[in-house]
């Protein structure tokens, strides 16, 4: 069958966003595939999100809102709700979509004819990063992947994957049994690049992007650009919240006792400085590479809290 009249669901997690969902989801309607279902998870909001997807939902066969489920508290865990509530068996692929970007019209067909042609069980890709004043950016993330990069970053946005049903449907059981801890990640793209790589899933990063991603004040990660971006990563070293993320990511991923990991989970001064040379196997781009070996020294100098 070709891929074009294949069955994709895309979950999307919204919060606050009649500023820009009704462009998105135009976008997705758009797509070139076939045979396109959007299931939507809202936050509770105070714009009117909720009735309005409601009310779209009533104009449109293929989106489905799923039941209100109180507040998420965060992207992450509203995403975790839409793998684990979704009905994931009539359809070939899952994708991921945010409510604020858009998409190129063959981001999905160009998604999954990569998995089918590369025999791959995850996509994800480069984006055009936009801003309200016409600026708009490249961002690289296509990079080859390393050994350790999936324990310290995820493949880019989220909001470019998109999933073979085998690894939508381990993801979707990694859920359902460890939903308690899973409330404790915070970027739920990065723990779905971690269980895919640490499963031996093969993970493919388009180096051409699919989607222009939105750049606003609201943005809960957005584009890692300029020196507010070096600053912010700094606070989250210092705060010991990075520390925190990789540690749970690790736990969930069962990798506690794999001799790499063993050898800096602790995150004790000594440890630190292992990790900080080991920097070529932990990032994929050459200036993370650095970035990561000088916040490294920095947290085993200045005994930043771990914990």
């Amino acid at each position: 069958m070709p891929v074009e009249n294949q069955s994709v669901a895309v979950l999307l997690a919204a919060y606050n966003g009649m500023l820009w969902i009704e462009q998105q989801l135009d976008s997705i309607q758009a797509q070139s595939m076939t045979d396109v279902s959007i299931y939507i998870s809202v936050d509770s909001s105070t714009d009117g999100t909720e009735a309005w997807c409601a009310a779209y939902a009533a104009r449109h066969s293929n989106v489905v809102v799923l039941p209100p489920q109180g507040k998420f508290g965060g992207a992450s865990r509203n995403f975790f709700r839409l793998i684990r509530d979704v009905d994931f068996s009539r359809h070939d692929f899952v994708a991921f979509a945010d409510q604020d970007d858009i998409w190129h019209e063959e981001k999905l067909v160009r998604a999954t004819r990569t998995l089918v042609d590369e025999q791959s069980d995850a996509y994800s890709s480069n984006v055009t990063a936009f801003w309200a004043g016409g600026k708009c950016r490249l961002l690289n993330k296509a990079q080859p992947q390393v050994e350790w990069d999936y324990l310290f970053e995820a493949a880019g946005p989220g909001c470019t994957y998109v999933f073979g049903r085998k690894l939508a449907d381990a993801l979707k059981a990694s859920l359902l049994t460890n939903w308690p801890a899973l409330q404790c990640v915070d970027l739920h793209d990065w723990y779905c690049y971690a269980f895919a790589r640490s499963r031996g899933f093969k993970w493919v990063i388009d180096p051409v992007p699919t989607m222009q991603y939105r750049q606003h004040e609201h943005n809960q990660v957005g584009a890692n650009t300029g020196v507010k971006t070096l600053i912010a990563r700094y606070k989250t070293v210092r705060d010991g919240w990075w520390f925190k993320q990789v540690r749970i990511i690790v736990e969930l991923v069962g990798l506690v006792d794999e001799r790499f990991v063993r050898q800096w989970i602790g995150f004790s001064r000594r440890e630190l400085i292992f990790l900080s040379l080991s920097s070529y196997q932990c990032r994929r781009r050459k200036r993370d590479k650095a970035l990561f070996f000088i916040l490294c020294w920095i947290a085993a100098l200045s005994g930043t809290k771990k914990r």
